[in-house]
């Protein structure tokens, strides 16, 4: 059954339904509608932060979630799925995807990419893993250590990646990841408008993630009134 959630997924739209604590709609009772609200739209998954959030998700919609733990480290960078407290946070949801920064940085503890995920692997073998990565180089050493789905939802937001547009030259980060990845490749990352959503599917991505654009009134409305400025 699991499998098929999975592949329902194939060309199709994943909505990021997530509020952080500073945030207006933050509340699990809101990102529950919220993924309602996209099921009804036309998502085939969604992405959520937070056992709790995930929890109401799944009360209301019957899509595979992509399951990610925000939470800051004194110590390290990594901020998406940081150690293996966030990971068994989900486990109690049992997400169908688990997504990690799988950046170069080092984790809390100096623990690495590499030692994190054969943890994981050892710890949790049936369960599905995604890369979030920020350059072509992580993409390709996420591919190499195994994991299930690479992601481009980091492109631009690191040191190592600033300046970096995930549009940029017609997708063409995404491009060379996708030439070279054995697993398969979710685009996300700034992909705000209907034809980049198309384009990407079009360049071989096996799914497309989109979040802010649908589900930050916030940051939409900003749009609209700077337009007025």
């Amino acid at each position: 059954m699991e499998n098929k959630k999975i592949e329902q997924l194939q060309g199709k739209l994943i909505v990021s339904c997530q509020a952080l604590p500073h945030e207006p709609l933050h509340s699990s009772f809101i990102m529950g509608r919220m993924a309602l609200a996209a099921k009804e739209g036309g998502a085939l998954g969604i992405r959520a932060n937070t056992k709790e959030d995930i929890r109401e998700i799944q009360s209301q919609v019957d899509l595979p979630v992509i399951g990610i733990v925000k939470r800051d480290y004194e110590d390290s960078k990594i901020y998406i799925t940081p150690t293996i407290r966030e990971v068994q946070e989900l486990m109690e949801v049992k997400p169908e995807i688990i997504a990690l920064d799988a950046t170069s940085a080092l984790r809390p503890g100096g623990l690495t990419l590499d030692d994190f995920f054969r943890q994981l692997k050892e710890t949790y073998p049936d369960q599905l893993w995604m890369a979030d990565c920020s350059t072509v180089e992580e993409a390709l050493h996420a591919d190499e250590l195994g994991v299930d789905f690479i992601g481009t939802t980091l492109v631009g937001y690191t040191e190592q990646s600033k300046g970096d547009k995930i549009e940029a030259n017609d997708f063409e980060i995404l491009r060379k990841i996708i030439a070279s990845a054995k697993h398969r490749v979710i685009a996300e990352g700034n992909i705000d408008t209907p034809e980049k959503v198309r384009r990407v599917i079009d360049l071989g991505a096996f799914s497309v993630v989109v979040g802010s654009i649908i589900t930050r009134p916030q940051l939409i409305t900003k749009r609209f009134a700077q337009a007025l400025d």
